[in-house]
Order: structure tokens, then sequence, then C-alpha cells
């Protein structure tokens, strides 16, 4: 004969509920393993969100420049590359 299961405290109700909130269940190696869940916001991801929702001074403040870019050309109904990075190094450029 099988013992009822013991019912949990409300405590552990709601650890159980935010180890739901923070973790997943997925396969690694054929077993199942519990990883942190991916942060979002509202539902998306984070960058995701900062593309649709930031304004135009946050993006410049925080070097987002190919953001602006991609709307400005959306504006303009132009389809372009983005400006180049000032990190990259040209082979052309010399640099004294």
């Amino acid at each position: 004969m099988a013992k009822p299961k013991k019912k949990l405290t409300a405590a552990q109700r709601a650890a159980k509920k935010q180890r739901k909130k923070d973790f997943m269940t997925v396969f690694m190696n054929g077993k199942q393993v519990r990883v942190r869940r991916p942060p979002s916001i509202d539902g998306m991801c984070p960058d995701e969100y900062i593309r649709l929702n930031a304004d135009p001074i946050w993006l410049h403040q925080n070097g987002c420049h190919e953001i602006l870019h991609e709307r400005a050309m959306k504006e303009n109904g132009e389809e372009s590359t983005p400006p180049k990075s000032r990190d990259h190094k040209d082979e052309d450029h010399i640099p004294f």
C-alpha cells in the first residue's frame, strides 16, 4: 500500500514557485538539468526591449549608434549598412 504524499508547507510552496520562475529544465547529455532562465523584460530579451523602447538620447549616451542608424534608415526608407565602429582597425589608416 502506498503512503499518502506529504503536503507542502506555505514556505515550501513559495520556494517551489520561485524555483520554477528562476530555473527551467532542459536535457543535457541525456539527463534532465535545471538551468537559470535567460533574463527577460516583459517576456522579451533585454536587447530587443532596448531596441524597441529606448529613446535616442539614452542610445547615444550608451554607444548604441547602430540602433540609431537603423532607425534613421527606416525613417528615410533607405537600406544601408551600419556605420563602421571606430574600434575596428582599418588597414588603410595610418595612426601617425
